[in-house]
């Protein structure tokens, strides 16, 4: 039986095309778009209807960077796959790609498996998985091939994490080698974790145990020359190269200057590098522990570069790299010791909002908020237009947006499983109203109507942008 929804009278917004138009949905996919008050529009019937006058009807946001139960510091990420894809949908986003571990001297199809365990029939929105490389070998690379063919087609590398998820350039570049002949799109946590061990070690010595240091010996230096070997293995290897949680100017420089080359790569930033900063860090108290994450904040003066680079098209993905770990019991396992301080920050719910402050900000226009948050990651993870716009046969994953409703971020009002926010006061201006998946309600007029095991696996292609 043809289920009918017709969403009337919005302000339509692709990351092409703004318009006023009615979008009717037919079997959780767009069966048409047509202009307000135009005779085809009149004549669609449904068996709902919903008023979107006065506001945004957008693509479901698309956060390609999350960590939901992650394995971290002798702790897991406090979010579950249900948990972390609930607050999604609170916070506009319907599709998450998140990230999937091989252990070091396990295969990556153990890896992989144990990741669809934690998700299958647990989530709340769609979610695609990507593939960390801890340990690249003969076996390993011949095992790229069966994921690209699954579906499961971007791999992710560490220059930083040695002991964990450490790869050196020789193992880099034979994955980027692999990657250049199936398709698959590495992705690079590019910051130098040999140097940086030897700092953190120094700086411990020295009695320096706050969390400031954490963003103190993680050093812009070191960002940007491990962005720069990166870039420079890619080229060997024939290979695109997509830079993940870009957070200092001379790591943009890098991107920019490939990019000028014409060479195949790619950056993504995230909110607390475009909104907080070393200022963060150094709160008293040890709430500083709260803001550490890799690679770091930086001083406020980096942000001008990284919006400039979201308009200049330098970056091209704004993610949420959600990782949270809460300040009671997790966060202060670190208390003495910046280095045990479990890395990552929690918000996969404050993205579309903070981005849509970002747009009133004057930093980014709204269709450019719809590229970098929906379109744009879609493209880069081969799931365009099933994801990512609003047009006939895609996926119906829309959000009603109300773009003059104001709210202050609160840990006390959010939706994801931790017991603070890096945003906490903050007050913007927008907020996600209804959330549409694949056709179904998940949030309606702000009440949580979803369900655990609506979402499903995305099966991706590769890169569209080769």
């Amino acid at each position: 039986m043809t289920t009918r929804t017709l969403i009337r009278g919005g302000l339509v917004i692709t990351a092409a095309d703004e318009l006023h138009a009615d979008v009717l949905i037919e079997d959780g996919r767009v069966a048409a778009l047509a202009a307000t008050g135009s005779a085809a529009a009149a004549s669609w019937t449904a068996d709902r209807t919903i008023d979107a006058a006065g506001k945004y009807v957008i693509p479901g946001g698309v956060d390609v960077h999350t960590h939901m139960e992650l394995p971290f510091g002798g702790t897991s990420a406090s979010d579950t796959f249900e948990t972390g894809t609930r607050a999604a949908a609170w916070g506009g986003t319907t599709t998450i790609v998140d990230f999937a571990v091989q252990s070091t001297g396990r295969s990556l199809r153990e890896g992989l498996d144990a990741w669809y365990a934690k998700a299958d029939g647990n989530c709340a929105v769609d979610y695609g998985f990507h593939m960390i490389l801890s340990d690249v070998n003969e076996h390993t690379l011949k095992e790229m091939d069966l994921l690209v063919e699954e579906g499961v087609t971007s791999f992710k590398l560490f220059m930083a994490y040695p002991g964990v998820f450490y790869s050196d350039d020789g193992q880099i570049l034979r994955a980027m080698q692999h990657g250049a002949a199936n398709g698959g799109l590495i992705m690079m946590h590019a910051e130098n974790g040999i140097a940086i061990d030897v700092l953190v070690e120094q700086a411990l010595a020295r009695g320096e145990t706050d969390p400031r240091h954490h963003g103190e010996v993680r050093k812009v230096l070191l960002e940007a020359e491990a962005t720069h070997r990166a870039i420079q293995l890619a080229r060997v290897a024939g290979s695109p190269l997509y830079v993940v949680h870009v957070s200092a100017e001379e790591a943009v420089a890098e991107l920019a200057a490939a990019r000028d080359k014409g060479l195949p790569v790619f950056g993504e930033t995230c909110p607390q590098y475009l909104f907080l900063s070393t200022d963060n860090l150094a709160e008293p108290d040890f709430q500083g522990a709260k803001y550490v994450c890799s690679t770091p904040l930086r001083p406020r003066e980096h942000q001008a570069a990284l919006w400039r680079g979201l308009r200049t098209n330098d970056l091209q993905v704004v993610s949420t790299d959600h990782c949270p770990f809460c300040f009671r019991g997790q966060k202060e396992l670190g208390r003495g010791d910046f280095s045990k301080i479990p890395n990552g920050l929690p918000g996969v719910e404050n993205r579309m909002d903070l981005l849509h402050q970002a747009v009133l900000d004057g930093h980014i226009s709204r269709r450019r908020w719809i590229e970098i948050a929906c379109a744009t990651p879609a493209r880069m993870f081969g799931m365009y237009p099933r994801k990512g716009t609003i047009a006939p046969g895609s996926d119906a994953d829309i959000v009603l947006y109300d773009p003059h409703a104001e709210q202050v971020i609160s840990a006390e009002t959010h939706h994801m499983n931790v017991d603070y926010s890096a945003y906490e006061g903050k007050r913007v201006t927008g907020r996600v109203e209804t959330v549409l998946s694949r056709g179904e309600t998940v949030i309606d007029a702000r009440q949580y109507t979803g369900r655990a095991g609506h979402g499903t696996f995305v099966h991706r292609s590769t890169c569209q942008y080769l």
